[in-house]
């Protein structure tokens, strides 16, 4: 990992608003300042840092599940349902490795469970209703940043990747939004 690059977490994800991340909104939140800057010998490539910010959302979300899981505020049909999600977030990470590997370039490695659980405000958690309602929170924003990384990567093979990604994370989003009793929006494209 370069001094250039940070991670972007869903929280960032989200507050760039309900609009995709293109490729200079997804490098803005890295920290690089334009894409020449970013692109200077011995840099990683575009789809390398834009993979590694998906990686980086990736570990937030298995983190993210692993503090509820853990949290004692789940039934047992709830946690079961985090579990899986969580096995999910799980294989994003592992093939969106394998493309950054493919790539030339080496994954972020995820910071320590207790980093997440204050970036996450995990001590203000007092029942399943928060949980849920931040788990959604962070489905929704991973299945925005994933519906923005499709146009921004060079290489289309990449695409069906954070397309399939985009449809895992908008699934989530919709189980959790029904589990928290959520109307079901009226409007189409209520992603991108």
């Amino acid at each position: 990992m370069t001094d250039q690059m940070r991670f972007i977490d869903r929280r960032a994800a989200l507050a760039l608003g309900t609009s995709t991340l293109s490729a200079a909104g997804v490098l803005a939140v890295l920290g690089v300042a334009t894409p020449r800057r970013a692109f200077a010998a011995g840099a990683p490539t575009q789809d390398v840092q834009l993979l590694n910010a998906a990686i980086a959302l990736e570990h937030e979300g298995i983190a993210a599940y692993q503090i509820a899981a853990e949290s004692g505020l789940l039934t047992p049909d709830v946690l079961k349902i985090g579990i899986t999600f969580q096995g999910h977030h799980k294989q994003h990470r592992d093939d969106l490795a394998s493309a950054v590997r493919r790539l030339g370039g080496q994954p972020v490695a995820a910071k320590a469970l207790s980093a997440y659980a204050t970036d996450l405000g995990a001590g203000s958690l007092k029942d399943q209703t928060g949980v849920l309602k931040l788990a959604l929170k962070l489905e929704r924003g991973a299945a925005n940043a994933y519906l923005g990384l499709i146009p921004s990567l060079d290489q289309t093979d990449f695409h069906v990747l954070a397309a399939r990604m985009a449809g895992d994370e908008a699934f989530h989003a919709a189980t959790l939004g029904n589990a928290l009793g959520e109307a079901i929006p009226q409007k189409a494209l209520i992603f991108g």
